[in-house]
């Protein structure tokens, strides 16, 4: 995710601040959700290999599902984040997300 080590004591009231023992051992300073959307980007191109965009439909529709269930899309400008990774559209992003949606009620229905 990004994350940061420092000092408890330089510790900010956003920061998380890891206790041993009764005593402050150490602070954790988490990024934006912004910054943190570009470092699950950059991991995925690692995973897979290769720039985001050029995988194959399929395995965007995957990476759209996997970035939608870890809040990607909650953050501004998350969708055109998105998009310009996998070198799509906006359009064809929320199109991937409404088919998962889509997907998921049939599932409920078949199941009820």
């Amino acid at each position: 995710m990004g994350g940061e080590m420092i000092a408890p004591e330089e510790a900010r009231g956003d920061d998380v601040v890891l206790a041993w023992e009764g005593r402050d051992v150490l602070a954790v300073r988490l990024p934006h959700l912004s910054d943190s959307l570009d470092h699950i980007l950059a991991e995925l191109e690692r995973r897979h290999g290769m720039p985001l965009a050029q995988l194959d439909r399929k395995t965007k529709q995957s990476v759209v599902r996997l970035l939608e269930t870890r809040g990607a899309f909650s953050v501004r400008h998350g969708v055109e984040t998105v998009a310009g990774a996998l070198g799509v559209s906006r359009f064809t992003v929320y199109n991937y997300i409404n088919s998962q949606e889509e997907k998921r009620a049939e599932k409920r229905r078949d199941e009820g």
